[in-house]
Order: structure tokens, then C-alpha cells, then sequence
């Protein structure tokens, strides 16, 4: 297994399940320095978000990361619809926790993200599983920010695989298109986690149960979670009783605790225009027979494939008693 990265890790999220699960995920990997995490409108709003993650991260023992509040629309203004019908009501699968004891950090969300960048020295790292609206605006505020930052992770876009909001738009990317385009052309390291690598790699009902029977309160939050997003991808995209690894999978491959085994270098953009295709990631993908050659203009190292053992290392590290 590769080492953990020790680096500074801000996440940039819309905690609902998947979100959530990461993060317990983090918070129970030795070597994770998660110095921050910054919550969008996507999944729910920005502000419940922030909620979702201060439970999480409590849950986890883990209250002191400071979580910020960042947008609760697209760079054009619009608010998004928030997913119930993916992630239940409150974003939690419907599942009712305490109030959290911890406050929201005073700052917003794009001024976190600068902070913490400017104090890492340029060493941080970013992984983003929501829209990327937060990192466009810190973008727009200090221009310079791609200089401060080592590398992004970013789990979004589908390149051969359907869209799960269009038949061609993954929702991180087609939630705020302007964002992502702007993101993605930024000049900085991008890894881009697609769902072509993250629908191949599930959970199952017989790991939900095994976090059940755990008894810890982390794995009891995560298998009642889960729950309500098994039936979602039963009844809409898996033939079986189970779950993508959307946001878990990123975080994963964003500590090198996951290694792709295909991620070439590709020239990477976002249809902005009001379309059918509006959101959808284009990769120029032309050299798939040819082992990808090296692309003067590729932005982006983007993940096509993994080996699929992710799942069950996942539900180790969640068992985990100790840190």
C-alpha cells in the first residue's frame, strides 16, 4: 500500500452520504492532516451542509477542524435543486442526529480556503467532491492561489461513462459548469475522479451490515447513512443492493491510499454553452488506442481506472478502533 500523504488536506464538500463517508474515512486514516473543510450548495445547501459535516466530524472525534459555510448558488446566480431523493432528507439519509456543540468557522467558505492555503506555504492540498463554485470564487479572490496550492482532486465528470444529471453531465460539473470550466483551466495540478472509476467501485449490503454489527458510533453513523442510499442506487443505476464510491474513492486516490491504474494526462474542458450538452466534461481521449501519448496542452491527470479493491479497504478503515 502506498504511504499517506502528510500534506495539509482542505476538502471542499456538500456533505451528504457519500461526502460524510469520506470524511469518516479521513478522520480514521493515520497520516491525513485534514486542516479544514469547506461546504457548497449541491447535495443540500451550503449551510446544512456545514451542519451535516460539523456531526460528522464530531462523530469522529474530530471536532476542532474548523468548517466554513461557502456558496448557496452558481457563479450565475442560480440555486440549485437539492437532492433528497439521492441523499434523503437533511442530507443524511433522513437519519437524525444530535445538534452539533462545535461553531461554524465566522469566515466564508472562499476565505478559509485562501487562509488555509497561505498558511500551508504551498503545501496544500485540495480535494473537491461538490461543486466547484467555491474554488472558482477564491480563484477569482486571489488569483494567485493556484501558486499556493500543491494539488486538486476533483470527483467529478463522466468522459466514457453516462452523466448521472444528463445523459452526458456528472453533477459536481453540470451543477455549476462556469465553475468548473474556470476550476479546471486554472493551471494548477488536477486529478479529475470521474464516474467511470467511481460506479465501478461499491459497497455492498454485507459491508453495511458488517459497520452495524462494528458498534462504534462511526461505523453505527455510517451504516444507518448508508441506507437510504442503497435503496437510491438499487431502484436508479445498480442491479443490486449497494452503493457507488463516489466522494470516498477520490479521497482515496487524494492521499495516494488508492493508486489508478490508468490515469493519463488529457486535455480537459466543460461545455458552458445552454444545451444538451450543457456540463459535460469533453477529454480528448483520441489516443485511447495508443496508450494516450503525451498531450502538450493536457490540464488534467484523469482516472479511468482502479484496481476495485477499494471497498473493502474502506470498510476496514472504518472499523478501525484507533487512529
Amino acid at each position: 500500500m502506498p504511504d499517506i500523504t502528510s500534506r495539509p488536506l482542505l476538502m471542499d464538500c456538500d456533505t451528504g452520504i457519500d461526502d460524510a463517508i469520506a470524511l469518516l474515512y479521513l478522520c480514521q486514516t493515520p497520516g491525513v492532516d485534514l486542516r479544514a473543510v469547506t461546504t457548497v450548495a449541491g447535495n443540500t445547501s451550503a449551510e446544512l451542509a456545514a451542519r451535516n459535516t460539523l456531526q460528522v466530524l464530531e462523530t469522529a472525534g474530530r471536532a476542532r477542524i474548523p468548517v466554513a459555510a461557502g456558496a448557496g448558488t452558481t457563479l450565475r446566480g442560480v440555486t440549485r435543486p437539492e437532492a433528497d431523493f439521492v441523499h434523503g432528507k437533511g442530507g443524511l439519509g433522513g437519519v437524525t442526529r444530535p445538534d452539533p456543540t462545535t461553531a461554524l468557522d465566522p469566515r466564508h467558505a472562499t476565505r478559509l480556503i485562501i487562509d488555509t492555503a497561505e498558511e500551508a506555504g504551498g503545501e496544500l492540498e485540495i480535494l473537491a467532491t461538490a461543486p466547484l463554485t467555491n474554488l472558482a470564487l477564491a480563484l477569482r479572490e486571489e488569483p494567485r492561489l493556484p501558486e499556493l496550492v500543491r494539488h486538486v482532486t476533483v470527483m467529478g465528470g463522466a468522459i466514457h461513462h453516462p452523466g448521472n444529471i444528463s445523459p452526458v453531465a456528472e453533477a459536481n460539473i453540470g451543477n455549476d459548469p462556469e465553475a468548473a470550466e474556470l476550476v479546471l483551466s486554472a493551471g494548477w495540478d488536477v486529478t479529475l475522479v470521474p464516474l467511470d472509476v467511481t460506479m465501478r467501485e461499491n459497497l455492498t449490503e454485507a459491508h453495511r451490515q458488517r459497520l452495524l454489527a462494528n458498534g462504534t458510533p462511526l461505523c453505527q453513523l455510517a451504516g444507518e447513512i448508508l441506507d437510504f442510499y442503497f435503496t437510491f442506487h438499487e431502484e436508479t443505476a445498480l442491479p443490486f443492493r449497494g452503493a457507488a464510491l463516489h466522494d470516498p474513492l477520490a479521497a482515496a486516490i487524494a492521499i495516494g491510499e488508492v493508486t489508478p491504474t490508468s490515469a493519463p494526462r488529457l486535455s480537459v474542458t466543460v461545455d458552458t454553452a445552454d444545451g444538451a450538452a450543457r456540463g459535460a466534461v469533453v477529454a480528448d481521449t483520441r489516443g485511447l488506442h495508443r496508450g494516450y501519448p503525451a498531450q502538450p496542452e493536457a490540464n488534467a491527470a484523469v482516472v479511468l481506472e482502479t484496481d476495485g479493491t477499494f471497498p473493502e479497504l474502506l470498510i476496514e478503515r472504518l472499523c478501525r478502533t484507533t487512529r
